[in-house]
């Protein structure tokens, strides 16, 4: 269940809503549903082309849905899978926050700190002009890193908890970029729930 009296914190950067939930599911659910995904997800890991070279993608990926539709990315396209109840339960969570109702999941898993997601905004056309992304963590923590796209020196570095959520709305894709930058330090496995909305 999430915590009720976890309010959320709104994130003082300028062209953005972004408010971070730290305890959004409690501990023990969000060890429940951190063994359920690692070990039922058909995980799969596609392979991107970056300046003329083609690279295994550093990390894991799963796609779900609930309108069949597909999710493009990368010159990547996913067909997505029909959610699960562990999904659909944490869906319903969010959606109770998010006040919107999501069609899609995109599952991430970083399986060790050289596992990684480079600077991107989530504004694919199909996702609409001011999408709202939110993000659910489990597992290690990792550090999510922001920065505004035409202010060089405006950046930010947070922290994602075990069962914690992050809500990104309004304008916040026009304006930043985000990445989950790799480690050298020992880290356990972390996965990433990302909701959204696939018009």
């Amino acid at each position: 269940m999430p915590d009720l009296f976890n309010r959320g914190r709104r994130l003082a950067l300028q062209d953005s809503e972004i408010i971070y939930y730290p305890n959004f599911i409690a501990v023990p659910e969000a060890n429940a549903y951190f063994k359920a995904l690692l070990e039922r997800t058909p995980w799969q890991q596609d392979y991107i082309t970056l300046f003329g070279k083609t690279h295994p993608q550093p990390r894991l990926t799963a796609l779900y849905a609930d309108n069949g539709k597909p999710y493009s990315y990368s010159y990547i396209t996913m067909q997505p899978i029909v959610f699960t109840k562990e999904l659909l339960e944490i869906k319903n969570l969010v959606e109770e926050i998010a006040k919107v109702e999501f069609t899609t999941c995109l599952l991430n898993r970083y399986r060790n700190g050289k596992d990684s997601n480079g600077w991107h905004a989530d504004n694919e056309r199909e996702l609409g002009d001011n999408p709202v992304i939110a993000s659910v963590s489990l597992g290690a923590e990792r550090y999510f890193h922001l920065k505004h796209n035409s202010i060089p020196n405006l950046k930010h570095k947070l922290l994602l908890q075990h069962g914690s959520l992050l809500l990104m709305s309004g304008e916040t894709q026009h304006f930043w970029k985000h990445q989950l930058a790799k480690t050298a330090k020992e880290i356990g496995e972390r996965i990433n729930l990302t909701f959204r909305i696939i018009k």
